[in-house]
């Protein structure tokens, strides 16, 4: 079929445009939007029920995830697909005003185990032999004590040298939580 033959053809159009097709949505996209929005539905049934109030969501939504508590295996996998679907018609901000809530109850969690973890740094620090780390920490706490600071630090050192439990290395921790809780 030539050129003039064809009926779509027209001298007028540009032979330079390309088609345009229909846009659908993203089947993968909706599915990762669908998967998320259930573990946000998990993350809520997970929280203790006095820290639910605190989350903006309406009551049909909160009653769901309170029955989800009560439920077993196969209910509540079927209760989460649920959640979800109630969760579908929220608007990206109610989503994120969610999220953000649940964000601001796990926080304390958060600070809370990064500071324990800073505190077993400073111990391994401490127990390697990390002078300039002692003299910041008493600098820093005034109720730090020098000497039994070193005599942790000494007893945790022939414990290892000796294979026994680290029963001093466990109260130079303890010395370091309460020192700085």
């Amino acid at each position: 079929m030539n050129r003039e033959d064809n009926p779509i053809y027209h001298e007028d159009d540009d032979a330079e445009e390309l088609p345009v097709y229909a846009e659908r949505p993203n089947k993968t996209a909706i599915k990762r939007d669908m998967l998320a929005l259930r573990a946000l539905g998990k993350r809520l049934a997970a929280l203790h029920p006095s820290r639910l109030d605190e989350v903006p969501i309406d009551d049909t939504l909160r009653d769901a995830i309170v029955l989800a508590r009560r439920l077993k295996k196969g209910a509540l996998k079927r209760q989460f697909i649920f959640i979800e679907k109630l969760m579908r018609p929220l608007g990206a901000e109610e989503v994120d005003a969610i999220r953000d809530a649940l964000d601001q109850i796990d926080q304390p969690h958060r600070d809370e185990v990064a500071r324990l973890h800073q505190l077993e740094e400073w111990r391994d620090r401490l127990l390697a032999g990390d002078d300039a780390l002692l003299n910041d920490i008493i600098a820093q706490y005034p109720a730090a004590e020098r000497q039994h600071l070193r005599q942790l630090i000494r007893n945790a050192g022939r414990e290892a040298a000796a294979n026994k439990p680290p029963k001093s290395s466990r109260a130079l921790f303890q010395y370091l939580n309460d020192l700085v809780g």
